[in-house]
């Protein structure tokens, strides 16, 4: 699995075509996630446990010291097979290394689960669908796990 994790003032999700909101967030963090072919629901676990206790969030002295949880912070969740792009053989991307949509989410399906199980307040983006995403971010901050 591989998570792409920004700090948010906020941000919102709408389904392309549809023209509606599916997920919308104030303070918090906004997690692109992508399952390759391998990944496993104990990924997830181990995953969820991390991103509840990354200390990415601003103190009072503006020092990343502080988790999601800590701040009663929200959580933005988006598939992006497109983590697994390769272009290494050429400039048009490859995504044999994305796990397959049935596997990909179950996966994502059971992080989210997870994160909620601790407390956390999750919104999502639509599984498979295109999207368009809307983002402030704070900092910035970019973590890759």
């Amino acid at each position: 699995m591989r998570l792409v994790i920004q700090r948010v003032k906020k941000a919102k999700v709408l389904v392309k075509g549809k023209d509606k909101i599916v997920g919308k967030i104030n303070e918090g963090l906004f997690i692109l996630m992508g399952v390759k072919d391998g990944d496993s629901i104990e990924d997830a676990e181990r995953l969820a446990e991390k991103v509840s206790k990354l200390r990415i969030m601003a103190d009072k002295k503006g020092k990343m010291n502080l988790s999601i949880k800590d701040v009663g912070g929200e959580v933005l969740v988006v598939s992006q097979f497109t983590l697994y792009a390769d272009t290494s053989k050429g400039n048009r991307p490859s995504f044999i290394k994305a796990g397959v949509p049935e596997l990909a989410k179950d996966i994502y399906e059971h992080f989210i689960a997870q994160l909620k199980e601790k407390g956390i307040k999750v919104e999502t983006g639509e599984f498979g669908a295109y999207m368009e995403i809307n983002t402030e971010l704070d900092g910035p901050v970019t973590i890759i796990l």
